[in-house]
């Protein structure tokens, strides 16, 4: 069984839809760590609410960014983690912990990419006026939502929409896919070459 942390810097809410859909045996993984650069993250306490050890690493106590994924990715190593989900973690992870997880650390962004990478993604897609947007569940390499793309789910615009109700759409769509996409890495269907990534048939 394949051992997840979730690495969470808000509300938590991609991660509450992954342990319940562990809890429902949609993941064949188990949560066994959530760690937050913020100390009142609520995610930490959804975590302790189910049993999940959650830490609090404070980036103030390290010289930088580097000296503090050397301590994350210790805590990962600690933990014998297999994979590493970003849950709306809202630091840029440094090639020191994306070198000690290659292809083992996943994101999910609320865009179709490579369209409308960033933090913004939702309010440039809106401004720019497309009329389909949706979000990206991928693998996290060196760049800004660059890595190689898992899964992808559409979700339509519509006329009036505001940033708000498009995004809640788009969180909807996010708490069917993540899930999948991590059901895919435990069950071994994942193959990256180069750019793409594979899911393996039966």
């Amino acid at each position: 069984m394949k051992r997840i942390a979730v690495l969470a810097s808000g509300e938590g809410t991609n991660l509450e839809a992954i342990l319940e859909a562990v809890e429902r045996g949609e993941i064949s993984g188990r949560v066994v760590l959530v760690i937050s650069d913020r100390e009142k993250a609520p995610a930490l306490e959804r975590a302790r609410r189910r049993g999940v050890r959650a830490l609090f690493l404070d980036p103030r106590a390290f010289p930088g960014r580097e000296a503090y994924d050397e301590a994350l990715a210790a805590e990962l190593q600690e933990a014998q983690v297999d994979l590493v989900v970003l849950a709306g973690f809202m630091r840029l992870l440094s090639p020191v912990m994306v070198r000690a997880f290659p292809m083992r650390i996943m994101n999910i962004h609320p865009s179709l990419l490579p369209s409308f990478p960033g933090t913004e993604g939702v309010r440039d897609a809106l401004e720019y006026g497309v009329k389909v947007t949706g979000c990206t569940v991928h693998f996290v390499d060196e760049g800004l939502d660059t890595g190689p793309i898992i899964l992808q789910e559409a979700v339509p615009v519509i006329q009036g929409d505001t940033v708000e109700t498009l995004h809640a759409r788009i969180h909807a769509a996010e708490y069917r896919l993540y899930p999948r996409a991590i059901e895919l890495f435990c069950q071994n269907k994942l193959r990256v070459e180069g750019r793409r990534c594979y899911i393996d048939a039966e």
